[in-house]
Order: C-alpha cells, then structure tokens, then sequence
C-alpha cells in the first residue's frame, strides 16, 4: 500500500524543495531522479536521457526560443513609445484615455512578442511618467499595467500556450486560435471597466485638455499608420500564417523573429551591438526554460510511470465533487501552484495528470486549456506572490506604494475572474473560432 502512494510525496518533496532555496529546474530534476531510483532501480536513467531527449527532438518547442527572440527583439524597437503616442492620440481626450491606450497597447504588443512580463516593463516604463504627470490615481496605474501586461500569457501567439500544447498531447495551432477571443474578451473588460469608473470619477484619470492633443487630421493619421500598421502586419505574418494553414506554430515563428528584424531595422534601432545583447538575452532566457522543461518531463515522466497518475484518478474520481466540481478543484490548482511555482513548471507537472482525467470526465481539452491559462494568468496578479507587481515594482517610482499596487490589482483580479466565468459558462468563444479556421 505504501509503494502505491509513493508517487503522491513527490509534490510535497519538491515544496520542501523549492522552500529550501533550490532552483525550479533543479527541484525537478533532483526529485524525478531520486524517485525514479526508488521506483525503477538503475534503469532510471536510460529511461530520464529519452524524456531529454524528447524535450530537444519536440519540433513545437523549436517555437519557444523563436518568439522570445521577437520579443527581445521587439523590445528594443521602441514599438512601445510609437503605439502609445498613436493611440493617446484618439483615446486621450476620454476620461480615462490613457490607461485605455495603455490596455489597447499591452493587447497589441502581447500579440507581437508572445512572452509574458516583456509587455508590462515595456509599457510601463512609457506610460507611468505620462500618467503620473496627468494626476492619475497610482492605483489604476498599478493595476492597468499589471492587468495589461498579464495579457502575454493568453494572446497569442503565447509562449505559456505553446509549452501547454505538448504537455496536453493537443495541438497547438488550435490553443493559438481558441486564445484569440478570450484575450480580447479580458481585453475589452479591461477597457470597459476602466471606461465607467473614469466616467463616474473624473479626478482619477483626467482627460488630456483638447487643445494638447490637436494636429491636423493628415498628420494624425501619417502618425497612426506608421506606429500601427508595421505591427499588425507582423501579427498577421505569425497568426495569419497558422490560420490559413500556410505555416505550422514553428514556422510561424521564424516567420515572426524574422519579420521583428524588420520591423525594429525599419525603425532605426537594429545595431550590432543591440542584436548581441538580444541573442544573449534570448539564450539565457530559452536556456532558463528548456532547463525547466527538461525538469519538468522528468518529474512527470516519473511520476505517471510509477503510477501516479492512476492512482491521482482513483482518488480525484472517489470526491463527491462530481465532473464540475472536480474541473473547479483542477482550476484551483492552478491558481495555488502560481503562488510558489512559474508557469512551466504548473504545465508540465500537473497537465499531463489531468489531461487524461478531463478526457474521462467528457470536457473538450481545447476549452480546458483556454481556462487553466487563463487561471495562471489570475495568478501572475494574485497577492500575495504576484509576479506582476513585483515586475512592477522595478520600475515604478519611490511615491507608488506596494500598498497601492496590491490595491490597483484586485479590481482586476475580479474582471479576471469574471472572464473566466464567461469563457467557462460559453464554450463557443474558445471553440468557434478554431471550427471555422482549422483547415479553411
């Protein structure tokens, strides 16, 4: 009996793990290894080198260094000051015109890099000074950024999805696809909400005065076209070319590092010296995650070989939870991981227990992935842990207090929550949209 269960200590021992100050990559390999020797003896290891290798030979994972190489490399493009200066052009003088343009920007810029954080520490260090200068509430400020920049994790073409996709046994084009509408479902709520509390309380968003914003029409539009169209041009290349089926995610993804080379020489900022530090910065980045993913086909290779993953499913399916309240229990799961682990570490250790149980159960795994991204992009803001303050914290000033971040964010955090409730009472908006695309 206690052979049987082995597997389940797994989890505690890696929190011990990670409490302990061992890195994420390390803490699963460590552990995968160490059981995999109590469970199958020396034959471990030959077995953990073809989980490796599976890893490297993954043709959909080639994708993952590819996209955060557009988005370093569209980091230093400067796209961030030309979009925000377009769009507070025809937001601006809105109550509350420029946090939509900040929103507006971040759904834009999540479309072209792909890489969560990327959106938000660009964005921010553009539009806090802006905002403050406008007397803003530091609150809304917080919040809108943080809000924003989670938008990376769902939008495609999102990197989270692209791991998700191999982890689940699913295609990854069609996640691409199914994220398209719910991203821009979180993305109008943002909008909307930011939209009525400006309305009801002018004095936290003021509206820019009408005669700062004033350029002739042609000029207005020159401005736009020149900050909006490259971009969207580039978005269209990446998901274009997977929507119609001319490219799988791989392909795109040259596609698109080849199209952000373009993009950043057409904007005056590609030097030598800034493509170096884009290829180091791509390396250390994609070494970082290839080293996590390693880990994390490790420890799931393990553990479901050692029967975890059956046993998980006597147990789970014995809760008088029923399929809904065991889909619940799934999503906050999610939601608790992102406390104490990254987002490829929650993929790769809990998505292939639970694929198989979510089958069983009659859900569509295309849906159920939609909704467990959009439950770690919950909690990338969630308090206490809430990477997204924290990767603001870095660049806000000494006068925007933690207090105000942890406040600015739980509005958000409700819209969060609202989105996934719309998405999860209304499977069409993930499951339309790759019905009528894949194999047009």
């Amino acid at each position: 009996m206690i052979s049987e269960y082995l597997p389940l200590l797994m989890f505690p021992a890696m929190l011990l793990s990670l409490f302990a100050g061992f890195p994420v990559a390390f803490s699963l390999m460590g552990i995968g290894l160490l059981f995999g020797i109590i469970g199958f003896e020396w034959s471990i290891f030959p077995m953990l080198i073809r989980r490796i290798y599976g890893v490297a030979d993954n043709y959909v994972l080639a994708a993952v260094p590819l996209f955060i190489f557009m988005g370093t490399v569209l980091e230093r493009s400067g796209i961030a000051g030309k979009l925000f200066d377009a769009i507070s052009l025809w937001t601006g003088r809105l109550k509350g015109g420029l946090a939509i343009a900040t929103v507006l920007m971040c759904t834009i810029i999540a479309a072209c890099t792909g890489i969560i954080g990327a959106s938000e520490v660009m964005v921010g260090v553009m539009v806090i000074p802006v905002m403050l200068k406008r007397n803003y509430q530091h609150a809304l400020i917080c919040g809108t950024i943080c809000a924003g920049g989670s938008l990376g994790t769902l939008i495609p073409p999102s990197v989270v999805t692209v791991v998700y996709g191999p982890a689940a046994g699913i295609s990854v084009g069609r996640l691409l696809i199914a994220s398209i509408f719910p991203g821009l479902l979180l993305s109008s709520l943002y909008i909307i909400y930011i939209a009525l509390r400006s309305y009801i309380n002018p004095l936290l968003a003021p509206a820019i005065p009408l005669r700062e914003l004033q350029k002739p029409m042609k000029e207005k539009l020159f401005i736009t076209a020149t900050a909006l169209v490259p971009p969207l041009l580039l978005i269209f290349a990446v998901m274009g070319s997977i929507v119609l089926g001319f490219a799988a995610p791989t392909e795109a993804a040259a596609l698109g590092a080849f199209g952000a080379l373009i993009l950043t020489a057409a904007y005056g900022k590609l030097t030598l010296k800034a493509l170096k530090e884009t290829v180091l910065q791509t390396l250390r980045i994609s070494s970082m995650m290839m080293m996590i993913l390693a880990g994390g086909f490790m420890f799931s290779g393990v553990f479901l070989g050692m029967g975890g993953g059956a046993i998980t499913e006597k147990i789970l399916m014995g809760l008088p939870f029923g399929r809904i309240g065991i889909l619940i229990l799934f999503l906050l799961i999610a939601l608790a991981a992102g406390f104490v682990l990254d987002w490829a570490s929650i993929l790769l250790i809990f998505i292939p227990i639970f694929s198989p149980i979510i089958d069983k159960l009659g859900f569509d795994p295309i849906w159920f992935g939609i909704l467990f991204i959009m439950m770690i992009q919950t909690s990338y803001l969630s308090p206490p842990m809430a990477p997204a303050i924290f990767y603001l914290k870095s660049i806000v000033p000494p006068e925007v207090t933690m207090k105000e971040m942890f406040q600015g964010v739980v509005p958000f955090l409700i819209i969060q929550v609202i989105g996934i409730l719309i998405t999860a009472i209304f499977p069409p908006i993930v499951l339309w949209l790759p019905s009528k695309l894949i194999g047009w």
